[in-house]
């Protein structure tokens, strides 16, 4: 065994970063789940939690998202149809009503918006009368693959990357155990990336969150614990296995050897996995359980620390209440029945996952060096460098499906005489109605010259370079409402147009 592969829990964890892994613990089982209404994701929540989940993810809609309220006409035909609609701190009580906020895990995949969500979620915990103190879960706040992959951005990157900051200082002290960003390079990865484009352009982003949070007076080791990061578990199961093994070594070492990180949790990257939701097809979409089950098992023997396993249906719909029990079941049945964890590292060793992590680990660092020539990760953004790359490699993925080189069973080989008929969910259309009937209440009944008040003292915070969480915090306490507070955010940042 060489010093680059090393024990499991040792640097540079190559082989996991704790000693035991699933030995003395097994990874969250954390299902995402959002549509509709609170009202309506609450009752998926307690049902997920009845199956046997062990934590919560919130989708949410695309409105929520790009700080919109669900009556603002751009947001007309989008409420809760992605994810829930969330306007308020009134839905963030009711999404979590009847839920242990003390007890439970929460991530909230949201990004340009996360800064406020997360505020509705501590006062949420307050009106409970929960100690922010002890509430733990993550908040994506991964601003920069925005711009990169996914497009739900409001702001130009540099100011984007204040609001980050800002939440980064906020929560270190009042939400000790909130992981305030997930840098992912799973929406990297369903945009058509490789593996090591995946690890190289997340960890590039990762070193602009530090250098931001450096510049912005914040202690490495006091921060660095609380950084997690989320990736895919695609289809070709050694090189996943490797690429999670690559990501932790090349991580631990930039940490230490880059930043000069002495915690050893500072240097120990914790990572979120889901299956690759762009690997399912609507044809023949039973097969998706086994693609799903393969690549859960991939994020198992990489060493994840919580996992989301996608839904047999999730190509045609949102997933039924049966599909996602389904999902569940799968990551139940690999912990409990197939022995995997039974030893910390199943394939530590094994000549090919050794020669493939290298190899990933090598190709991602001279990314990483590229990007640094270019000026960092937001500089290549802005040149869009790291965009075009993705691009060239999504291209190359579609013309080898489209040849057949690369085989998609059910898609250009082996495909079926006619189409699979399943059942899929419906969203009730009257669920956005009452969303914007009871915003509008909502506003009606609040005391609104304090709520203005509130907002005018975020704007000028805005301007002033003062941190804007606890201006935002004030402004929601009050019910000021996300798209409220995103606007009076817009007026001083502007909105980013490529």
């Amino acid at each position: 065994m060489t010093d680059a592969v090393g024990r499991p829990g040792e640097f540079p964890y190559t082989r996991g970063i704790h000693p035991e892994m699933f030995r003395s613990r097994l990874w969250t089982m954390r299902q995402y789940a959002g549509f509709g209404n609170a009202a309506a994701t609450n009752q998926r929540f307690h049902f997920l939690i009845a199956q046997g989940t062990t934590g919560l993810s919130v989708a949410f809609d695309l409105p929520t998202q790009i700080g919109l309220d669900s009556d603002q006409p751009l947001a007309a035909g989008e409420v809760g149809r992605v994810g829930v609609a969330i306007c308020s701190l009134a839905d963030m009580e009711r999404l979590f009503e009847g839920i242990p906020l003390d007890r439970v895990t929460t991530s909230m995949t949201i990004n340009s918006t996360a800064a406020i969500l997360l505020a509705f979620y501590v006062l949420a915990a307050r009106r409970r009368g929960i100690d922010a103190h002890l509430l733990s879960g993550t908040v994506q706040n991964d601003i920069l693959k925005e711009y990169i992959a996914r497009g739900t951005h409001i702001y130009p990157p540099r100011p984007a990357l204040r609001i980050v900051t800002d939440l980064l200082a906020w929560a270190g002290r009042e939400v000790p155990q909130w992981n305030t960003i997930s840098i992912s390079g799973y929406h990297i990865r369903e945009a058509g990336s490789t593996a090591i484009q995946e690890v190289a352009f997340t960890l590039a982003n990762a070193i602009a969150y530090i250098e931001a949070a450096l510049a912005a007076g914040l202690v490495l080791d006091s921060f660095a614990p609380q950084l997690s990061f989320f990736f895919s578990a695609d289809t070709d199961f050694l090189e996943e296995i490797a690429k999670f093994r690559a990501a932790r070594r090349l991580y631990a070492r930039l940490m230490r050897d880059r930043f000069g990180a002495r915690n050893p949790r500072s240097m120990m990257l914790r990572f979120h996995a889901q299956t690759a939701g762009s690997s399912l097809t609507a044809q023949q979409p039973d097969v998706n359980l086994v693609r799903v089950a393969l690549q859960a098992l991939a994020a198992v023997l990489g060493g994840a620390q919580s996992l989301h396993t996608n839904s047999r249906d999730e190509a045609l719909a949102l997933p039924t209440e049966e599909s996602v029990r389904l999902a569940l079941r799968t990551q139940q049945i690999i912990a409990h029945e197939t022995g995997v964890v039974s030893t910390a590292d199943p394939l530590g060793g094994s000549r090919d996952i050794e020669d493939r992590t290298d190899r990933i680990e090598q190709g991602a660092e001279a990314y990483i060096e590229k990007i640094d020539a270019l000026g960092g990760a937001v500089a290549a953004i802005e040149s869009g460098f790291i965009q075009t790359e993705i691009q060239n490699s999504a291209y190359e993925l579609q013309r080898q499906v489209e040849s057949a080189k690369r085989v998609v069973v059910g898609v250009n080989r082996f495909q079926a005489d006619r189409l699979q008929a399943v059942p899929t969910f419906r969203l009730d259309p009257s669920l956005e109605r009452e969303q914007v009937e009871r915003l509008g209440a909502l506003r009606a009944a609040r005391d609104n010259p304090p709520v203005s008040a509130a907002l005018d003292r975020l704007e000028r915070a805005a301007a002033s370079g003062e941190n804007l969480m606890p201006f935002i915090l004030q402004a929601a306490d009050l019910y000021a409402t996300l798209g409220e507070i995103s606007d009076r955010l817009r007026r001083v940042f502007g909105e980013y147009r490529e």
